[in-house]
């Protein structure tokens, strides 16, 4: 869902913006939607991990899981996070895949199937987005934690909310915090994107050459 949303985008904004070429507009906005549509499916399944892995979780099965979150708390518990969760991922995936593209263009004009080129540029582009997004994670956590040192320096006692708590993070440690664990979080990210750019492109390569040579075939 998440790559053939963002190919079929990409070529159908490309074409509209500039035709025949490459647009990075184009690659960032497929990126967003894509990201939408990825998070939309997944955010369910997020919440029930989330929950089977709380220190004394009551559950025991997924299904079991799915059943009391529905039966208890309706369907809306399952997209509580959702908005939280497109905050931090729209613009990490907008950077993420307009940096890959543009590497692409440097390191494989052509845009042959290149393992090299994929491994390099997935995983340059993933250390990218990753920076560039550390301060919306470094937030992200904080409101998720409700880190207690904090929560001493907000006036409420309580964080809520992506502006709330950028606030509450300049007030502890000024703007540095905001790139607290940057390097762990690039190191983190570097292999997720090169292999997810390797082996997608493996396989984009493997059937794109079974359908030229049934065609030839025929």
């Amino acid at each position: 869902l998440y790559f053939a949303c963002y190919e079929k985008l990409k070529k159908t904004l490309s074409d509209v913006i500039h035709a025949g070429g490459n647009s990075h507009v184009a690659n960032g906005a497929a990126g967003c939607v894509a990201t939408l549509l990825h998070d939309a499916a997944m955010n369910p399944a997020e919440v029930v991990k989330q929950r089977m892995q709380m220190y004394n979780s009551p559950y025991q099965r997924v299904t079991d899981c799915v059943r009391a979150v529905w039966r208890n708390e309706g369907a809306g518990a399952f997209y509580r996070s959702y908005t939280t969760q497109l905050t931090m991922n729209i613009p990490f995936q907008a950077i993420h895949f307009m940096t890959y593209e543009f590497l692409q263009e440097q390191l494989n004009p052509h845009r042959q199937y290149n393992p090299g080129s994929h491994m390099v540029s997935g995983a340059c582009a993933g250390a990218v987005a990753a920076a560039a997004t550390t301060p919306l994670d470094v937030c992200k956590t904080l409101l998720n934690t409700q880190e207690s040192l904090a929560l001493s320096s907000n006036i409420s006692g309580h964080i809520t909310g992506m502006a709330n708590a950028f606030r509450t993070v300049y007030q502890v440690g000024g703007v540095t915090a905001y790139f607290r664990g940057v390097q762990a979080r690039v190191i983190y990210q570097m292999p997720s994107t090169a292999i997810a750019w390797s082996v997608y492109e493996f396989f984009k390569y493997i059937l794109t050459k079974r359908q030229e040579e049934r065609r030839a075939g025929k």
